[in-house]
């Protein structure tokens, strides 16, 4: 069934087309990518698809009967909405339908703890209830619930306004994926999500069947859930069959194929120039076809190679003593959450403690950071690995000074120069231009092997060409406005680098050379990414950022840790299908499979993670119970469903045998997810 169709789409750019002739179709069930360089117009033709902008030329037609849900960048929302009011928006049958049994679950709620449901909130439930079993709503319920869950969305009374931007994001991601949609239009879905999160998210878009057209620079997301690429360039959008891997192997043969069908006609034209050049008689019909013919070759779209930015600053020499952390600790008040920093008067007042004592956590406050110490030593390359929340910001921002350790001491060395990439870097003044804001920094780059540039040429070769450097930077894209302020810090020429998701908003291609870059830096570097494929090529350990303020390491890659703790979920049953926090080691050591190592001098233990919490069981909620005794009567009913179909698979009707099949493989998927769900239930019942 086709769902989108596309025809000679195009859209005016702030100078010229951003893209013209766009042409396409998605079937159902496709799963598609638009990638390309920041400035190219992905986002601009995700909305014009979307709805949100509109075309300067041609048409989108979507399937009515399909519906499209739409992720931007930038989600908006009312401030003074709830979380349940902006998730179930939409004017869904099936959504009003549970938002309303949610509703009725919480008002119940209340009113049992009085000992006080009325008769009327009692029948509106019992006929609601009716209402989902008539409806098969139960499975769509429970899919909702899961997906809230697994993106940590729990407080559905909180207000919009109150929200961090990265949780902002998440409940949009929410939005989109329970609407009865079946077109996803994704903008950047990965961003502001922890890398467990996006490892769900990966196998959620993988499995559903939803047909799906994002923008993405996850390189592994791309991989994994995609199947056609198309990259749009100079314009025009142009289709890759095949995952991202496989677009990078067609590329490659494109770009050799053009570069020799260039030689050969910059070989034919040294001969015709010449001719031209005698002035031929063009009264032939002969010579006029040939001076036509070369007139079209002399003036045609000359293949050019990507041109690549080149960080080859010249480097700072590290003195012996770079960092060291000493017994540092960071409290924040209980419940608060987000990833700016909280008040000042939120912080907890240092308090020497006595000789030998661990400072103790203030009543109201959690540990975000507790009693860690490390001595980083010449050329460390380490990735901070953790869930939203769990600290790496507030890692970084005591490092760098930006606040204060509650309690223990860092120390920096004296030749250590600090170049810290935030994860929203401010700008002081925006009607700069992007040439007088780099002038500000330095008039004149230094650069590896000797050699000087000039402010403007140094841009050159970060793509900034042309009337883009006399841009003002209020005009720019996020990802090139990003891309700006990070070509400014290296200019600072820090030997220390800290990068806070370096990889929000920053096309493939800037992200592959800053890779390159990476790879070469002589000097510390400390970065916290979602990207997986960044972080294992950049790194080679992990911090392990873990519950109450603990920290652990990991020699090795982003993907191999991943790895690593799904197989302890699987062997331990933990988790739910999502990736569990685990102690990688009992002493703080560094761990790479079966091997320790001990920690680096100076080093302390951490604690191990407190288990008080977990001995005490939670009990079931009013809505809980009710699941809990929907799903007693569920699963033995598809239990014996799956019972008869194995009977009729046996059958010699082959339509009767797939039929069965597929149902069978539907019935095993449900089951999959309703087991752990009641044997989490059944441990609290």
């Amino acid at each position: 069934m086709n769902i989108l169709s596309i025809n000679n789409l195009a859209k005016i750019g702030r100078e010229a087309p951003l893209f013209t002739d766009v042409t396409f179709g998605m079937d159902a069930g496709d799963k598609a990518a638009v990638i390309g360089r920041n400035g190219t117009g992905k986002s601009t033709l995700l909305a014009t698809i979307a709805g949100a902008l509109t075309p300067d030329e041609g048409t989108v037609v979507l399937n009515k009967s399909a519906g499209v849900s739409y992720l931007s960048q930038n989600p908006a929302f009312n401030p003074e909405n709830t979380i349940r009011e902006h998730i179930f928006a939409s004017h869904s049958p099936k959504l009003e339908k549970i938002r309303e049994y949610e509703e009725i679950c919480d008002q119940m709620a209340d009113e049992s703890e009085k000992n006080t449901i009325s008769a009327r909130l009692q029948q509106r439930f019992d006929q609601l209830t009716l209402e989902m079993d008539k409806g098969d709503l139960w499975n769509y319920e429970a899919q909702v619930r899961s997906i809230l869950s697994t993106l940590g969305i729990t407080d559905m009374a909180r207000k919009m306004g109150t929200l961090s931007g990265g949780m902002v994001k998440k409940v949009a991601l929410a939005q989109v994926l329970v609407e009865d949609t079946q077109l996803l239009l994704l903008d950047e879905p990965t961003n502001h999500l922890d890398i467990t999160t996006i490892y769900w998210l990966q196998n959620y878009l993988h499995d559903t069947q939803r047909t799906v057209l994002m923008v993405t620079h996850d390189r592994y997301f791309l991989d994994a859930v995609c199947t056609n690429i198309y990259e749009l360039a100079r314009g025009h959008l142009k289709l890759y069959q095949g995952n991202y891997s496989t677009y990078l192997e067609k590329k490659e043969v494109e770009a050799e194929i053009e570069a020799n069908t260039e030689r050969r006609i910059e070989s034919v034209l040294r001969f015709e120039r010449d001719w031209l050049l005698r002035g031929p008689c063009a009264r032939g019909t002969k010579a006029k076809a040939r001076i036509q013919r070369d007139m079209q070759l002399i003036n045609r779209e000359k293949f050019a190679a990507d041109k690549g930015f080149t960080f080859e600053v010249a480097g700072r020499r590290l003195g012996g003593k770079i960092l060291e952390l000493h017994n540092i600790s960071k409290n924040y008040p209980k419940g608060y959450v987000g990833e700016s920093l909280p008040p000042a008067s939120h912080s907890v007042a240092p308090t020497p403690p006595s000789a030998g004592d661990t400072p103790a956590t203030p009543p109201c406050f959690t540990p975000v950071l507790k009693n860690f110490s490390y001595t980083f030593s010449k050329g460390e390359k380490i990735g901070i690995f953790g869930d939203n929340g769990s600290g790496k910001s507030t890692l970084l921002n005591l490092i760098t000074g930006t606040i204060q350790p509650d309690s223990g001491t860092i120390v920096t060395g004296v030749n250590t120069v600090f170049g810290y990439y935030q994860q929203n870097p401010v700008f002081t003044d925006l009607s700069l231009t992007v040439l007088e804001y780099i002038k500000e920094a330095a008039e004149v780059i230094q650069m590896n092997d000797g050699k000087t540039l000039s402010a403007a040429q140094f841009l050159n070769e970060f793509g900034f060409e042309g009337k883009i450097q006399h841009s003002a930077l209020s005009t720019l894209s996020g990802g090139e406005r990003k891309r700006v302020f990070l070509v400014r810090l290296l200019i600072s020429n820090p030997n220390f680098l800290i990068l806070d998701e370096p990889t929000n908003d920053f096309d493939i291609f800037t992200m592959n050379l800053l890779e390159d870059f990476l790879l070469g830096y002589k000097g510390c570097l400390l970065i916290v990414s979602h990207d997986r494929y960044f972080m294992d090529k950049t790194v080679d350990s992990l911090f392990i950022m873990e519950e109450v303020g603990n920290i652990s390491g990991f020699v090795g890659k982003c993907s191999e840790y991943i790895e690593y703790r799904e197989e302890l979920r699987k062997e331990n049953k933990e988790g739910g299908g999502r990736l569990p926090h685990v102690r990688v080691s009992e002493e703080n050591s560094v761990v790479s499979g079966s091997e320790r190592t001990t920690p680096s001098a100076g080093d302390t233990p951490a604690t191990p993670p407190s288990t008080s919490s977990t001995s005490q069981k939670k009990k079931l909620s009013f809505k809980e119970q009710k699941e809990f005794e929907q799903l007693n009567e569920e699963i033995p009913a598809l239990e014996a469903e799956q019972k008869e179909l194995e009977a009729k698979m046996s059958s010699s009707n082959f339509d009767e045998v797939r039929a069965a099949g597929d149902r069978y493989k539907e019935i095993d998927a449900l089951l999959a997810e309703k087991y752990p769900r009641w044997e989490e239930l059944a441990e609290r019942a």
